[in-house]
């Protein structure tokens, strides 16, 4: 079939069989994997890939290229066809190889592992939120950069989603924020096909969908054929006209076309169509050619490379005339692209954490991490922040707030209460580039949002958050908002840094590197209740980005922390030293608003001739990435160990000894807490610095 609605006279009808081609290849060779989507999608990808989408196949990351999103991620195939036939460098050896160890092409896109996959997609309705981050970001830049005969930012998001995205809460959440924001610029196609993994979704999922989104804000073009390509570029292109508003281009397809024996079950979805199927496939769609064999017209109908690069070059040309035009406003813009800080970064934070010592205040670390941000945010115009509707708790606002709009402009978002989206969109703000996105909560609460902070962590996206309210210090709100596991489990998390400052220069530094760190994101779990100031000299500063260091020494003088460990050379090796008939027996590990606890603790036992190192941990990830010289200097073999933290105790075991060790002990919260004032709740659970001081005196002396 001939389709003139390009003009060219395509025939597209070998071009979708193409995709549908690899795709069932693809999963056979694996013997696992998901034909369904691929087979059914076959045709809206050819109008969206060769007739609308703006890239670059041979410059993935190219600033001012369209973004598209799979949502759909379990549909991984369809993405791999489309990249290695555009022109990616995703040869053909890379789809031979799906699903394998190493590969380009892994079971759900991966960003970072394959060019041109935008994100990480597989948890659905994840890559829709995500895509509603980057539309925000896109129109947040136009409107700070663009200037008239300028526009140096000005691209579209595609995603492709099907009903599991939908059905997902995450989908609500996150598309009814694209429609209040007016995101004219994100496209929705939405793979009407009825069928997920348990069956014919009829059974539970009977949605009035299109209305659903009406109801959003958004432009819906209902009822298009997913297999007419006319159909769908019609409506496409309907969708780009739509200037106030996203839209939502429903498609009814039959997910693995083509099969004469799966077609329209969920049979296709998700497991390898067989052999027999495969042969019986190629019979019905008339494909002759042997697996993994494209027609080089098919290829040449697909290769966007040509295209992509004139449109890349015209973009480059416009940037070159925007320099001219705006030398500062383009030096910031590429700055901020590149993820680059600015170079009065460094000064400024080192004057603020110099400040924040010199002060010494007593606040609460939720009041610290907003002064850090009214000081850092003044130098990082690519901050934005916000709250899922705890703004006036979690202090995530600073002077320069200005809340984002319709009309694209502000830095601070009200996310309302929607966790779970405002982690997603914070990702796609920081996948987009040209943002450091950062947002807030109770700690209690980032249990809605856990997996979007989990693929925040998997695809190494640049983020802070934040988290407070961070014990039972918390109150009398009681046990459905004290956080009692979440610090322990977000410490679980690989490539997330986890950080419970203990004062206003530790959270300042926290800040500090959740700022520079560029392989990841950053937790800041913060107190409600104030936190007396650790007094600490130039060297115990410093020390603190290690993640673990000594704040208070063996020795007299046990009322003041001392510079470094006595004995220690200038490179913190430690040696256990005696002093005034003192002799070293134990040390504490602390951390967040359990410090102060600690150093009352050892200035208690200093009375009674117990020597006792305080040690400050606010952040155990980057203290375990230290050498082991280091580590060693900082809890020396040997020495009795306590570690207090209100909270569980499983997770402190790693740094004192296994619960049967008599020189070791934890003191924590192993329960849910109770509804009672901060100060009653810390006696009622025993986390007090006399608790404290019994533990230390009971390993100290299980250690003679």
């Amino acid at each position: 079939m001939k389709d003139q609605a390009n003009g060219k006279g395509t025939d597209v009808k070998p071009m979708a069989d193409a995709l549908r081609a690899l795709a069932m290849d693809a999963v056979e060779a694996a013997k696992s994997g998901h034909p369904g989507m691929p087979m059914g999608m076959a045709e809206i990808a050819v109008a969206l890939w060769t007739r609308h989408l703006k890239h670059d196949p041979a410059a993935p990351r190219w600033a001012d290229r369209d973004r598209f999103v799979l949502s759909n991620g379990h549909g991984s195939m369809l993405q791999y066809a489309l990249l290695h036939l555009a022109g990616y460098e995703l040869p053909i050896e890379e789809l031979k190889r799906f699903r394998q160890l190493h590969s380009k092409t892994p079971g759900h896109p991966e960003v970072g592992a394959t060019p041109g996959v935008e994100t990480t997609t597989g948890p659905l309705g994840q890559g829709l939120a995500n895509a509603v981050g980057m539309a925000l970001a896109e129109k947040l830049l136009a409107a700070r950069f663009n200037r008239p005969g300028h526009e140096v930012v000005d691209h579209r998001t595609w995603v492709f989603a099907g009903d599991g995205c939908l059905m997902e809460g995450i989908s609500h959440e996150a598309c009814s924020l694209a429609g209040t924001w007016g995101l004219s610029k994100l496209t929705v196609l939405y793979d009407d096909n009825g069928i997920s993994i348990d069956g014919e979704v009829a059974g539970w999922f009977t949605d009035d969908t299109p209305s659903r989104f009406e109801a959003y804000g958004w432009h819906v073009v209902r009822g298009v054929d997913g297999h007419d390509v006319a159909a769908v570029d019609r409506a496409i292109g309907e969708a780009v006209r739509v200037t106030d508003k996203p839209t939502l281009i429903c498609c009814r397809t039959v997910i693995g076309k083509g099969s004469p024996g799966k077609a329209g079950s969920a049979d296709a979805h998700g497991s390898a169509l067989g052999e027999k199927e495969v042969a019986a496939t190629r019979a019905a769609l008339g494909w002759t050619h042997p697996p993994f064999e494209v027609p080089r017209e098919v290829y040449a109908a697909f290769d966007a490379r040509a295209k992509g690069a004139a449109a890349h070059r015209a973009w480059s040309e416009r940037l070159s005339a925007y320099r001219a035009a705006h030398p500062s406003l383009a030096a910031e813009f590429e700055r901020r692209m590149e993820g680059d800080l600015p170079v009065e970064w460094a000064g400024a934070a080192a004057a603020f954490v110099a400040a924040q010592a010199a002060k010494g205040e007593t606040v609460a670390t939720r009041k610290a991490s907003q002064q850090a941000i009214e000081a850092y945010a003044k130098v990082l115009p690519e901050m934005v922040g916000g709250s899922a509707d705890l703004t006036g708790s979690v202090f995530t606002n600073w002077s320069g707030s200005v809340p984002v709009t319709r009309e694209g402009t502000g830095n601070y978002v009200y996310f309302g209460v929607r966790e779970f989206a405002m982690t997603a969109i914070g990702n796609g703000l920081s996948l987009h580039g040209g943002f450091l996105p950062y947002h807030g909560t109770f700690l209690t609460f980032s249990d809605y949002a856990r997996n979007a902070v989990r693929m925040a962590a998997l695809m190494k996206a640049r983020s802070v958050m934040v988290y407070t309210h961070d014990s039972i210090g918390l109150g009398e709100d009681g046990p459905t908002h004290q956080a009692i596991e979440h610090a322990a489990s977000l410490r679980l998390i690989p490539n997330l840094d986890v950080w419970r400052p203990c004062d206003t220069v530790e959270t300042a530094l926290a800040w500090a590197a959740g700022i520079e760190r560029r392989d990841g994101p950053t937790a800041l779990l913060l107190s409600r209740q104030n936190v007396a100031y650790a007094p600490k000299d130039a060297g115990q500063v410093a020390a603190i980005r290690r993640g673990g260091y000594v704040l208070a020494d063996f020795g007299p003088g046990a009322e003041r922390p001392t510079g470094r460990p006595e004995g220690a050379a200038p490179g913190g090796e430690a040696r256990a030293a005696s002093s005034g008939g003192t002799t070293p027996r134990a040390l504490v590990i602390a951390t967040g608003s359990e410090v102060p606890l600690a150093l009352a603790a050892r200035a208690a036992l200093a009375n009674e001739g117990i020597a006792v190192r305080v040690v400050s941990m606010p952040c155990t990830q980057a203290f375990d990435r230290q050498d082991a010289g280091y580590r060693a200097s900082v809890l020396p073999p040997g020495v009795a160990r306590v570690a207090i933290e209100a909270g569980v105790t499983d997770g402190w075991r790693k740094y004192v000894g296994a619960a049967d060790d008599p020189r070791a002990a934890v003191i924590g919260v192993d329960t849910f807490g109770e509804s009672a004032p901060a100060g009653v709740l810390f006696e009622h659970f025993g986390v007090t610095a006399r608790a404290l001081a019994d533990a230390l005196r009971r390993v100290a002396a299980r250690s003679d």
